[in-house]
């Protein structure tokens, strides 16, 4: 994979204005695999002034012709699958089996998505004597993060680009290659020129720049809450419109009556998946006191499954954290956790055996964890799970709502009828119910502190567009 050394701005690649570059560094291995130009607030602000040209004749372009150019972009992404799934599994460490699956796949579903619902979507609607239109917001400022790379990538700029807007994109610096990719994908694509630009570079410099621009109509950012607080302070005191999707510390309930064997199995599967790295993980299990003890045994069995390995194997399914910050974050949370007096049931903070080379974690199991220990009540974005007691629903029901957090979630019940009574109470923005699948045309988003708007579907087209009523 070949890393382009300079920015896609007005439909070509071009220098950046700066001559600092940022490694890309494989996470498994340490080794440096490219280097992106860093982007300067001079970059930033060429992209922006190439969007705001582009944006009268894209907002003019029928929506049948966006959908057009649209499903031509999920076509590129199709044809690339392959060489997607490798430079993510390159720059982020996923199994590459759970690169194809998810990072390839799921957002080549989701620009599909879009591609439909730009021709499908009723941007104008009668009410009373009133004709009502959804225009574009204008100018979309996209900041995403390394989880997910491609996927949050395609989940701001299609719906942009389905509701007329034009895009600057500012990508994690951890995993360019892959937004490097995306605009190969958007020129193939042959979206007119301005109308997606990408510039790499960091987040206090290029990111900052990006939220703070005057011509910039609306900041999309997915990312920690405390850079989520920044800029929206940023993008309220210069009345923009902002989306925000942060952080998250979602609760797996297992109700009395639960199949308790799948529900443990699964949820230790979901917060492993991507080593950890998923903004809505269930990384609270909760159990009833009557089954704690089987849960716990459960979980741990479970946990030994995970063995941390090389990514480019077939077979793996625990790849490493992104950079070695990160791996030092989630082991410090493991030793506080011990610290706290939780009780570790699997994994711990040493180097998993055979894999001191790499930002590896063990795959960690905490059990007798209580509500107000800190591994309960942050986000340590690494393959660490907490299994807490309940005595009866209401209690259940404090525990799940009792962190500032509210992303998502899942029940376990006898019958999907208690599950889905459960979940209406809980304070979250997405909830599964008795294992449901991801849907990627469901709203996606958070209450509380993770999140302002929605993601995904019809609601994600809303964000980007703004509502004029003509009265006669």
């Amino acid at each position: 994979m070949k890393a382009h050394d300079g920015m896609y701005i007005d439909g070509a690649w071009r220098p950046s204005a700066g001559s600092d570059t940022i490694e890309v560094v494989n996470p498994a291995d340490e080794q440096v695999i490219g280097a992106v130009p860093a982007g300067t607030a001079e970059d930033v602000d060429a992209a922006v002034r190439a969007a705001r040209a582009a944006f009268p004749g894209w907002a003019a372009v029928p929506p049948a012709e966006r959908a057009a150019r649209l499903a031509a972009l999920r076509d590129a992404l199709a044809t690339r699958r392959e060489e997607i799934a490798e430079t993510v599994t390159a720059e982020l460490g996923a199994p590459l089996a759970f690169s194809r699956a998810v990072h390839a796949d799921v957002p080549i579903t989701v620009a599909g998505s879009y591609a439909e619902l730009a021709g499908s979507y009723a941007f104008e609607e009668k009410v009373g004597t009133s004709t009502v239109f959804q225009e574009p917001v204008g100018v979309v400022g996209a900041i995403t993060p390394w989880n997910y790379p491609l996927h949050q990538l395609v989940a701001k700029v299609a719906p942009a680009l389905a509701a007329g807007c034009t895009v600057v994109l500012k990508p994690a610096e951890d995993t360019p290659l892959v937004a490097q990719l995306f605009a190969e994908a958007v020129h193939t694509a042959g979206l007119p020129a301005g109308v997606f630009n990408l510039v790499t570079g960091l987040g206090p410099v290029a990111g900052q720049a990006l939220a703070a621009h005057e011509d910039v109509d609306l900041v999309s950012f997915t990312g920690s809450t405390a850079v989520g607080k920044r800029i929206g302070a940023v993008a309220g005191a210069a009345v923009k419109r902002v989306a925000l999707e942060l952080g998250g510390k979602s609760a797996n309930v297992i109700l009395p009556g639960a199949d308790l064997t799948k529900a443990v199995k699964i949820g230790v599967a979901n917060v492993f998946a991507n080593s950890g790295q998923t903004c809505s993980a269930w990384t609270r299990m909760l159990i009833d006191a009557d089954r704690y003890e089987e849960a716990v045994a459960l979980a741990g069995a479970a946990a030994k499954k995970y063995v941390p390995g090389d990514p480019h194997d077939e077979g793996a399914r625990l790849g490493p954290v992104v950079n070695a910050t990160q791996r030092d974050r989630v082991r410090g949370y493991i030793e506080r956790g011990v610290a706290e007096g939780a009780r570790l049931v699997a994994g711990g903070p040493q180097a998993p055996e055979g894999r001191e080379t790499g930002y590896y974690i063990a795959p960690t199991v905490f059990a007798d964890v209580t509500p107000e220990m800190a591994i309960a009540q942050e986000e340590i974005f690494g393959p660490v799970i907490c299994l807490m007691r309940y005595q009866d629903e209401d209690d259940a029901l404090r525990i799940a709502n009792g962190t500032v957090y509210g992303l998502a979630g899942a029940v376990w019940a006898e019958d999907d009828a208690t599950a889905v009574a459960f979940a209406r109470r809980m304070e979250t923005g997405q909830v599964d119910i008795n294992g449901g699948r991801f849907n990627p045309l469901a709203p996606f988003g958070g209450y509380k502190q993770s999140g302002v708007g929605r993601e995904l579907g019809a609601h994600g087209l809303v964000e980007y567009l703004q509502t004029k009523s003509l009265q006669f």
